[in-house]
């Protein structure tokens, strides 16, 4: 992906959150995606999510709980060696002010098989 289609990816992506769309944003995870986040203990019993079934009914869960969301790009981050894309968010969730990071890899197949989620900070380079 250029830096052109990585931002437009970022802020489509952005836009699917906000408008709770979670049909869009599973178009693009591959069936067995495996989802990592330290929030998904709290959600799940586990950190880890694997499987688009367990990530629909995971945000599915995440989303009931959450009254107030809006996602805003700060910074897109595009490894094309690793195949890897950061899109890092100014997050107002539930009326509380954030910085997200999601860490998404794609597979050969162009679809995402593992994501990170931090809330707070972004993970480590």
């Amino acid at each position: 992906m250029t830096r052109d289609e990585t931002k437009a990816f970022a802020e489509a992506w952005a836009a699917a959150w906000n408008g709770r769309d979670i049909e869009h944003v599973l178009m693009h995870f591959d069936e067995n995606v495996v989802f990592s986040s330290p929030t998904a203990l709290a959600v799940v019993g586990t950190a880890t999510v694997t499987g688009k079934l367990a990530l629909r009914a995971y945000w599915t869960a995440a989303l009931q709980k959450i009254t107030s969301l809006r996602f805003t790009v700060d910074r897109v981050v595009w490894d094309p060696a690793s195949l890897e894309l950061a899109i890092i968010y100014v997050a107002e969730i539930n009326d509380s002010a954030r910085r997200v990071s999601e860490n998404l890899r794609f597979g050969a197949n162009g679809l995402v098989v593992a994501a990170e989620v931090f809330h707070g900070v972004a993970r480590p380079n």
